[in-house]
C-alpha cells in the first residue's frame, strides 16, 4: 500500500484499549502504555510504517481536560514538525467524539491526526483494540487521507469529527456519522475514499489560556426554569441549549431567557441526534424564530456537545458575537 516508509506517531491517552485487570479489583482499569499496544498489532509488520511511540496519560476518558488535550496537541503537533506522515491519538470511547472535534478546530497540518479506541478492553473476546489501532495507523500513514483535519477510525470505518458520534454503550459498532456516513472504508489494507476533504477549512491558534466556562442543558418536558434563572450567577461565560425538535424551547423557558442573552452568547441545537435546526418554520413563542429574534444563535446541524465545544473555542480566542455568529452558522452548515 505504501511505496516508502511511512512515519506515524502513536500517542495513548487511556481508556478501555488500554485496560487490563487489577488483582483484586473489580473490574477493568488503563495500565497499557503506547508500546504495549503496539506490539499486539497483528499484521503491523506487513506494512511498511515506521512508528514512533508515546505514553501520554493514562485516563478514563471521562476524566480527560482540556489541558490533557491541548498537552497531546503540542506533542501531536510536534510530531508532525519532525516529519511524521501522521498522527494516531489513542483513548476511551466516552469521550472519543468530543476529543475529536475539540482536536480537528486545532488541527492545521495536510497530514492525518487519527483517534482510535476499543469498545472491548484486550482480555475480552473479540477485543477490538488492535484491529482498530491497525486501520488507524493505515490511516494516518495514507497520503489520500490528507487535509481531512482530524479523523475517527472504528471498525475499518474512517469518520470525519465534525460528524462522528458514539450511539451505543456497548456495541463494537458504537460510532457512526448519521446521513451523511463515513469519509472512508478500509478493506484489505485499501482505503476507499467516498467524499472528498472540505476545502478552506478553519483553524483555531491553540489558547494560552482556556478559562472561560460554558454550559450545555438539555430540554425536558415540563422542566423547572430555576436553573435558567440561576445562571448569570454561576460564572458561565456561553450557553449552549439542546432544544427540542428543530431547536426549540417551552414558553415558560423562553421568558426566562432574557437575562442569560444579555450576559453572554446563548445557541440553540437539537437534542434530536440527527438534522439541524430549523430558521424560519415555527413562529410560535419558543420556536426558533422567536428565539433569534431575542438574540438567541441556531447551530444548524452541529450536535449540542460539538457547539459546546466550538463555543468555548471562540471565546478562549477572544472572539465577538458577531463572530461567533459566523462562525457558529460556517460549522453548522458544513
Amino acid at each position: 500500500m505504501f511505496k516508502r516508509t511511512s512515519v506515524v506517531a502513536i500517542g495513548t491517552l487511556g481508556g478501555t484499549i488500554t485496560m487490563t485487570s487489577n488483582q483484586g479489583a473489580a473490574g477493568v482499569s488503563s495500565t497499557l502504555g503506547a508500546e504495549d499496544l503496539a506490539q499486539s498489532i497483528p499484521g503491523l509488520a506487513n506494512l511498511n510504517i515506521k512508528l514512533t511511540l508515546k505514553t501520554l496519560a493514562n485516563l478514563a476518558s471521562g476524566s480527560i481536560r482540556f489541558e490533557t488535550l491541548f498537552n497531546a496537541l503540542r506533542w501531536a503537533k510536534q510530531q508532525v514538525e519532525d516529519g511524521a506522515d501522521g498522527v494516531v491519538l489513542v483513548q476511551g470511547t466516552d469521550t472519543l467524539e468530543e476529543s475529536a472535534f475539540l482536536m480537528h478546530l486545532y488541527w492545521p497540518y495536510p497530514q492525518p491526526l487519527v483517534l482510535t479506541g476499543a469498545m472491548r478492553s484486550p482480555s475480552e473476546a473479540g477485543a477490538d483494540g488492535p484491529a482498530n489501532l491497525l486501520a488507524a495507523i493505515e490511516t494516518a500513514a495514507s497520503p489520500a487521507m490528507q487535509n481531512y483535519g482530524a479523523l475517527v477510525v472504528m471498525g475499518d470505518e474512517v469518520h470525519q469529527a465534525r460528524y462522528v458520534k458514539k450511539l451505543h454503550t456497548t456495541s463494537v459498532g458504537a460510532f457512526a456519522s448519521l446521513i451523511i456516513g463515513p469519509v472512508a472504508y478500509l478493506q484489505e489494507n485499501q482505503l476507499i475514499v467516498y467524499r472528498l476533504p472540505s476545502p478552506n477549512r478553519f483553524v483555531f491558534d491553540i489558547p494560552d489560556q482556556f478559562t472561560a466556562q460554558t454550559l450545555l442543558i438539555e430540554t425536558t418536558l415540563d422542566e423547572s426554569v430555576a436553573l435558567y434563572q440561576a445562571i448569570p450567577d454561576l460564572g458561565y461565560q456561553g450557553l449552549v441549549i439542546a432544544g427540542y425538535g428543530s431547536g426549540h424551547v417551552s414558553e415558560k423557558v423562553r421568558d426566562v431567557l432574557t437575562p442569560i442573552v444579555a450576559k453572554m452568547p446563548v445557541i440553540m441545537a437539537s437534542r434530536t441526534g440527527a438534522g439541524s435546526t430549523t430558521k424560519a418554520v415555527y413562529g410560535y413563542k419558543g420556536g426558533e424564530i422567536d428565539l433569534q429574534a431575542m438574540g438567541i444563535m441556531m447551530a444548524g446541524g452541529l450536535c449540542p456537545r460539538k457547539t459546546r465545544l466550538l463555543l468555548n473555542a471562540l471565546l478562549w480566542s477572544g472572539a465577538t458575537r458577531l463572530e461567533i455568529q459566523q462562525r457558529v452558522k460556517q460549522f453548522g452548515e458544513g
